[in-house]
């Protein structure tokens, strides 16, 4: 009986090690498209091949290292154009061009932590960066019940506020989570943009996006 105790025991001992190593990095995600990603399908048909080529990606790190460099308390944003609607299954969307801003905080050990955390998640939207930017970052993700909001301030580069999704952005009654998030996700919830900009040349693009169901809102961990 001692036999089996010791051994039933060291089995959750066991069980739960993976568990706990699983998580080295964790913190704060937000999105936005120049798509709607909470829609009906008829409005996402109407913009499918006409938009949705561009996207912000934004992580801020609360605790964690990659590659064995702490990165608490730091950000990190990729600005991506595809060369399609991003999620249409259909169409093409690589290779994208991105450009990488790295937070000013970060020491150079960090920044190319950093970078390589986000071209890890960014998989390949995040693979050919034409441009990498040092700026101040700030980034807030709140929760309250439900509900998320979220901010998102790059230097003059990037700034985006959202806020939840409400009764009054049902225009057809049938809106789901019509595209999911571009990069790994422990939870996100759908948003609207109240503004969504981007500023710069790299891209050949730049925009500025208002009241848009465009942008998710969440928590990474890897």
């Amino acid at each position: 009986m001692r036999r089996f105790g010791f051994l039933f025991v060291a089995g959750l001992v066991l069980a739960a090690a993976p568990a706990a190593r699983a998580t080295s990095i964790q913190g704060d995600y937000l999105e936005t498209r120049s798509a709607d990603v909470w829609t009906g399908p008829c409005f996402a048909n109407s913009e499918t091949g006409l938009v949705g080529r561009e996207a912000i990606l934004a992580w801020r790190v609360q605790s964690g290292a990659w590659q064995g460099v702490p990165l608490d308390g730091l950000s990190v944003v990729g600005v991506v154009k595809a060369n399609a609607t991003l999620g249409d299954p259909f169409d093409k969307p690589y290779p994208a061009k991105a450009v990488v801003i790295v937070d000013e905080k970060a020491t150079a050990p960090q920044h190319a932590a950093l970078v390589a955390f986000a071209q890890s998640m960014g998989g390949e939207l995040l693979t050919s960066v034409v441009r990498t930017e040092v700026a101040p970052i700030a980034l807030s993700v709140e929760h309250a019940g439900g509900e998320a909001r979220g901010t998102l301030q790059a230097g003059t580069i990037v700034d985006v506020e959202t806020r939840a999704v409400g009764e009054q952005d049902k225009h057809c009654g049938n809106e789901v989570t019509y595209y999911p998030p571009l990069a790994p996700t422990a939870h996100a919830m759908p948003a609207v943009s109240i503004v969504d900009h981007y500023r710069g040349d790299a891209l050949d693009v730049s925009w500025t996006t208002r009241d848009k169901r465009n942008a998710f809102v969440g928590h990474f961990a890897q």
